[in-house]
């Protein structure tokens, strides 16, 4: 059996599972957000982290890296044979999403203003580390694959300016008056194939 997994956030730098190729590309008809709490990595439950899922816009396109997973000693790769360079070079790609329903998905935020969004970001901290962490992760692996994101980056740059810089260059938080981010409970996550999946050689 052979599967592939598109990362669109902390895969695209860190997999967190062997994998035998990986490849550059983009899904179609989905853009990048930081709407997904996260409370059990980079956050907790009194200070959700904010991390990515994905939006459904049409005509969006999202970068990202694609990971093949071999489940035996079959080979083949028909679906990477040479095409058309509009058309899929992978389909049936697995995809991770959540629903926009915060009443079936406690763990949706959804949008805010990106002062917000920075701030919550850039004082979020869990068990695997800071949320800043994961976006300047991000903004970086982003940078390195040779497609930036603009959201990733004005969010990055909304998060330095939250955080300030001495003139050591250390980061040093800064107050903010004002109610924190919601608190959540419990953490899950689904695995799901998208129809329109696709990723292409860079």
């Amino acid at each position: 059996m052979v599967f592939w997994v598109f990362g669109y956030g902390s895969l695209v730098w860190n997999p967190g599972f062997e994998y035998d190729e990986k490849v550059i590309g983009f899904i179609r008809d989905y853009r990048r957000v930081f709407d997904l709490a996260c409370i059990d990595h980079r956050g907790t439950p009194e200070s959700p982290a904010r991390t990515c899922t994905l939006k459904n816009v049409e005509g969006a396109i999202c970068w990202g890296a694609a990971y093949c997973v071999r489940g035996g000693p079959e080979r083949e790769r028909l679906a990477m044979e040479e095409g058309e360079p509009s058309q899929p070079a992978l389909t049936g790609v697995i995809v991770f999403t959540s629903t926009p329903d915060k009443v079936s998905n406690k763990y949706y935020l959804g949008p805010a203003p990106l002062e917000e969004m920075a701030w919550q970001i850039a004082t979020a901290h869990g068990p695997c580390g800071n949320n800043r962490d994961y976006l300047f992760l991000l903004e970086k692996a982003m940078s390195a694959i040779g497609h930036e994101d603009d959201m990733v980056i004005e969010l990055a740059k909304g998060v330095r300016k939250v955080l300030g810089i001495t003139g050591n260059g250390i980061p040093t938080e800064k107050k903010r008056t004002g109610t924190s981010p919601k608190a959540l409970k419990s953490h899950s996550s689904v695995l799901r194939p998208l129809q329109e999946a696709v990723a292409m050689d860079s």
